[in-house]
């Protein structure tokens, strides 16, 4: 069965590009037939991937990063009426540069061993996540975090994880907060905010966000809390690279909680981002809901 790669070039810093030829020997090596679409501009790959149902691909394997992954899986999508099966299964081969939700699925960074998991057909079915109108398979995110994303687009010169280093404590000093009105399944919080990050799986950016996210555990995690001086704020930076016990959650102000259901309310407009792709305008008002176990994706 012939299946659908969706290559994005951009990944990377155009790496993926550069590393083409050494995905295309791979997937040879392994068996894999496959058809082949690059991605030209920006969100070129939710039409490719809407494009690719339509023309009759169950198979779609995507060569990019955290954000190709959520571009597609945003294409596939639109043939999805929430009830019935996805209409594809998906594969990862990981050109990106934090590569976060490969990291949380525990598949394989090496393209040689990513591309045998893709050839060994085994799948299992992951949750998928909605924030209004947009899907999202790894993160999404308001206040803090995308604001360090409109700070990581400036940045030219730095690259790979240091340039999301630097954006966070560029993003840290300018110290934006609103106020919000939280509310989930059995819960709800009124008061100032500095992050608020919903994940689906645990990573995003290098940073543990939503460091007790389970992507195969039908729920939203939504860390959010309010830390109230630059000096906090710092403080709390480097406890976000730790994935187990000292994570910044624990920190004083901070909170880490489960739900199906969100409703955010912000006080003034707040940048947003799911799966690294920021929305083209900053919104007061976000509904998250998740879809449990609807995705299939080609695991080792």
């Amino acid at each position: 069965m012939k299946v659908k790669v969706l290559l994005n070039p951009y990944s990377n810093r155009w790496n993926a590009q550069k590393r083409w030829p050494e995905v295309e020997a791979a997937l040879k090596s392994a068996g894999v037939d496959f058809d082949l679409s690059v991605s030209k501009r920006p969100n070129h790959l939710v039409e490719l991937a809407a494009d690719s149902v339509e023309r009759g691909f169950s198979t779609i394997v995507i060569a990019g990063g955290d954000g190709s992954i959520g571009q597609a899986v945003n294409g596939i999508a639109r043939h999805w009426n929430g009830r019935d099966n996805f209409p594809a299964t998906i594969g990862i081969i990981p050109l990106g540069t934090a590569n976060d939700f490969v990291f949380g699925l525990g598949l394989p960074l090496d393209l040689n061993e990513a591309v045998r998991a893709i050839a060994n057909g085994k799948t299992k079915s992951v949750d998928l996540c909605k924030c209004n109108e947009s899907f999202f398979i790894n993160n999404s995110g308001i206040c803090l975090e995308p604001y360090v994303s409109t700070r990581h687009e400036r940045i030219r010169r730095i690259k790979g994880a240091a340039r999301y280093l630097v954006a966070a404590i560029w993003a840290i000093m300018d110290k934006p907060e609103w106020q919000c009105e939280l509310k989930w399944d059995d819960g709800e919080y009124n008061g100032p905010i500095s992050l608020g990050s919903i994940g689906n799986g645990r990573r995003t950016g290098g940073f543990f966000m939503t460091p007790h996210a389970d992507p195969f555990d039908g729920k939203l995690t939504l860390a959010f809390g309010y830390r109230g001086t630059r000096l906090g704020m710092f403080a709390a930076l480097p406890r976000a690279l730790i994935e187990g016990k000292g994570n910044y959650v624990e920190l004083a102000g901070m909170h880490e909680i489960h739900c199906t259901r969100l409703h955010v309310h912000l006080d003034k407009p707040s940048p947003a981002h799911v799966d690294g792709e920021l929305f083209d305008e900053w919104l007061t008002d976000f509904d998250y809901q998740i879809f449990p176990g609807v995705v299939p994706v080609l695991m080792k």
